[in-house]
């Protein structure tokens, strides 16, 4: 198997996407440190990542032993303060510009000048991420895509002063994951986002406006337009709160109002009604 090229590589944030991104670097073989201030996300995060191991286990395609390798790779840790000397951060925390600059300043004072520290936004940007540092040459986008161990997609984002051999680096680094990199420019939503959210907004619209059923709207998108999965359980699995917020990045940042979310997007999200992760969304969940 490939090892990754960093092998000393620290994850901030436990979530679906922070748990996927740590269990793919630890599969490479790399010691990953998995930090999330929230004790419980990171016991669900841990849990997460042994469950997904165990799938590998049952259905043959990854022996015992080396699923107990690889957990046993993962460090929990409840301290931010507690990553140090890594070749790599990957910050996976909530979609906010905020709390992610708060956490890149503080990365940026503790972390050896050699470090590179990626962000796996899926919006935001980074030329603006990395003005909060003090290394805007070594910060990058690393936007993989969910679920991250089976996704072979990583985009990589390259802020205005991020420099050639961070982006070289960091491709080559997801090639050793056996990813599949596409660099992309910093504008809102890069590639994926800028495609796939005005065509979830539209698919929320159709159904507030009574063009057809939830089902009937992810029938159309899969049978005729050849999808693995309708635009609207795709929603349910993303999270409608980090889709509003996606919207809204895009909305404010290219001023186009075809990226305005659908009011009723923003009452499912009001209600609490975020997809998967609450157990109900456009669709229930047990």
């Amino acid at each position: 198997m490939a090892k990754s090229l960093f092998q000393k590589v620290a994850v901030v944030g436990a979530g679906t996407m922070g748990n996927g991104i740590a269990q793919t670097f630890a599969a490479y073989g790399a010691s990953v440190q998995l930090v999330d201030v929230d004790e419980n996300g990171l016991k669900k995060g841990l849990a997460a990542i042994e469950g997904s191991l165990a799938r590998f286990v049952k259905k043959g395609t990854l022996p015992e032993a080396d699923a107990k390798a690889i957990l046993a790779r993962v460090t929990p840790s409840k301290e931010l303060a507690s990553i140090r000397d890594v070749e790599l951060v990957v910050e996976a925390v909530v979609e906010k510009p905020e709390v992610k600059s708060s956490v890149f300043r503080q990365l940026d004072a503790q972390c050896p000048a050699h470090t590179i520290l990626s962000s796996n936004t899926s919006s935001i940007s980074i030329t603006k991420i990395a003005a909060s540092t003090k290394r805007a040459d070594r910060v990058i986008g690393m936007h993989f895509m969910n679920p991250v161990p089976l996704m072979k997609l990583v985009e990589v984002i390259r802020g205005q002063e991020t420099s050639a051999e961070t982006t070289a680096k960091v491709m080559s680094a997801s090639e050793s994951l056996e990813k599949v990199p596409v660099e992309a420019s910093d504008y809102p939503g890069f590639v994926s986002n800028r495609v796939l959210m005005p065509m979830i907004n539209e698919a929320v619209f159709c159904l507030m406006e009574g063009v057809a059923t939830r089902e009937g709207i992810d029938t159309v998108m899969k049978l005729g337009m050849n999808h693995p999965m309708g635009p609207l359980a795709l929603a349910d699995l993303i999270g409608l709160d980090v889709c509003l917020d996606i919207l809204e990045v895009l909305h404010a940042g290219l001023g186009d109002d075809k990226y305005r979310p659908c009011p009723l997007l923003r009452r499912y999200v009001a209600a609490g009604r975020l997809g998967k992760k609450s157990g109900k969304g456009f669709y229930e969940y047990s």
